[in-house]
C-alpha cells in the first residue's frame, strides 16, 4: 500500500472553505466530512483535512498561528504545465484568494502561489522533465 499524506489545516468557516476549494476543482470525501471537518481530495494519495479551529485545537496543545502575521507551512503541489499553474492560481484569485508573491520563471521551473481564505500558503509549480534528467 502506498503511503498517503493527510495535511491538517485549521479553518475558521468550514462551509466557506469547502466552497472556495470546490471552485478550484477539488472534491471532498463524504465519509470523512461532518460539521467539524472535511477531507479534501488533492490526489490519489494526497488529502487535506480542513478542520474548524476548535476541533483542530483538540489535536494539539500549541496555539494556531495567526496567518496574517506568520506562516505555519507552505503547501507545494506539482502541475503538468505552466498553463496549469496559472489556471489554478487564477481560479483561486477569482474565488477570493490573494497572491503573496509574483510568478517565478526560472526556465526549468515555473511557480506561482496563492493565500487561501484562512491565510494558508499554497504554491504550485511546473518542472520541465528534461531539466530533471
Amino acid at each position: 500500500m502506498a503511503t498517503k499524506i493527510f495535511v491538517n489545516l485549521p479553518v475558521k468557516n468550514l462551509n466557506r472553505s469547502v466552497e472556495f476549494f470546490t471552485k478550484l476543482g477539488y472534491r471532498f470525501n463524504p465519509q470523512f466530512t461532518d460539521e467539524k471537518a472535511t477531507c479534501m481530495i488533492v490526489g490519489e494519495d494526497i488529502f487535506v483535512m480542513l478542520l474548524v479551529e476548535p476541533y483542530f485545537k483538540s489535536f494539539t496543545k500549541k496555539d494556531i498561528p495567526d496567518t496574517s502575521k506568520s506562516s505555519e507551512v507552505i503547501i507545494a503541489l506539482s502541475s503538468d504545465s505552466k498553463e496549469q499553474v496559472d489556471e489554478l492560481v487564477n481560479k483561486a484569485i477569482a474565488a477570493g484568494a490573494t497572491t503573496p508573491n509574483a510568478k517565478q520563471d526560472q526556465g526549468f521551473m515555473y511557480s506561482w502561489g496563492f493565500q487561501d481564505l484562512d491565510g494558508h500558503l499554497w504554491e504550485t509549480m511546473y518542472m520541465d522533465p528534461s531539466a530533471i534528467q
